[in-house]
């Protein structure tokens, strides 16, 4: 086995821009809000971009090599994540994503935990996370009146920022961001608010599964030194868990056999070397490490998102 690429999945959003030309060539034409980079879903499945598997579809190399890919843990399992790049040229909607246990019965569908972290910021660009602490009686006579923006919790940001969505969460991303989308392998979405655009709306559903209680998570960082390299736990829930590393020289890991990694790059450039393969990996690409992988090693000067399944 060796470390997988895919082609890039664009999707157009009203909401979209072009500021991922400023690392990559290969953007079509219009507004572009979303980038899904390792996808195996109804709505967006992955193809692949090298080695021996190139042009091979996800859902068909899972069928194929499900356990040397996925891990003795995800044999006969759907695959677990959804990693993307959103761009947002303008606000996007006030939204909330169901937990699973209502998105199995509603949607027949995973539900819909993520994480961000801030790839690149325009000044003054926000987020919204959670509300400002109003009651449920609130948001809904907000809803009624209009003022729906008075209950959200704004959030200014910086480049290297990111924050947990928890399921049941009220959120949205503001103008002039690109995040990087560490998800539950879901396209289910809630609008709640969409600032008079013309598009559907979700209320009944959004207030079927807000949760008033849940707070802002901010990414954590406490970086311990090695030699090379400084390494950070960002995040750990029920699905997956999130690591940084900053690599100024090289840092080496393995895959077990059990488990999958995939590695995102929110900076700076490299390549990712073990037995018998070298793949160059730079912002904004995401690789998959196959379970069976085994010892590999990241060079180069660049900061990875390192996403394990949980």
């Amino acid at each position: 086995m060796y470390p997988i690429k895919f082609e890039n999945l664009y999707y157009k959003k009203i909401w979209g821009g072009r500021d991922l030309e400023s690392f990559r060539a290969n953007l079509p034409e219009g507004n572009i809000g979303e980038s899904w980079d390792v996808a195996c879903h109804e709505n967006g499945t992955s193809i692949v971009a090298n080695g021996r598997f190139k042009g091979t579809s996800f859902d068909k190399l899972i069928a194929s090599n499900g356990e040397e890919i996925l891990g003795k843990k995800y044999e006969d399992r759907k695959f677990p994540l959804l990693v993307k790049l959103i761009n947002s040229n303008d606000n996007l909607s006030v939204q909330v994503h169901p937990r699973d246990e209502y998105a199995r019965v509603k949607e027949n569908s995973f539900g819909k935990t993520e994480a961000w972290y801030v790839v690149d910021v325009k000044e003054g660009a926000e987020l919204i996370v959670g509300t400002n602490g109003c009651t449920k009686e609130e948001f809904i006579a907000a809803i009624k009146s209009n003022t729906v923006e008075d209950c959200l919790n704004r959030i200014k940001v910086k480049k290297g920022d990111g924050f947990i969505i928890n399921s049941g969460l009220v959120h949205a991303i503001g103008a002039g961001l690109i995040i990087a989308e560490i998800q539950q392998n879901s396209d289910i979405t809630y609008r709640v608010y969409d600032y008079g655009r013309p598009r559907e709306i979700h209320v009944e559903k959004s207030l079927d599964v807000i949760d008033f209680s849940l707070k802002p998570e901010k990414l954590a960082e406490d970086y311990k030194e090695g030699q090379g390299y400084k390494f950070t736990a960002l995040c750990k829930n029920q699905y997956f868990s999130i690591d940084k590393c900053v690599v100024d020289t090289s840092y080496s890991n393995s895959t077990n056999g059990d488990n999958f990694v995939i590695l995102t790059v929110v900076e700076g450039s490299g390549k990712v070397t073990g037995n018998s393969y070298t793949e160059t990996i730079e912002k904004g690409d995401s690789i998959l490490l196959p379970a069976s992988l085994g010892n590999y090693t990241i060079e180069g000067k660049l900061e990875v998102l390192i996403t394990n399944p949980l």
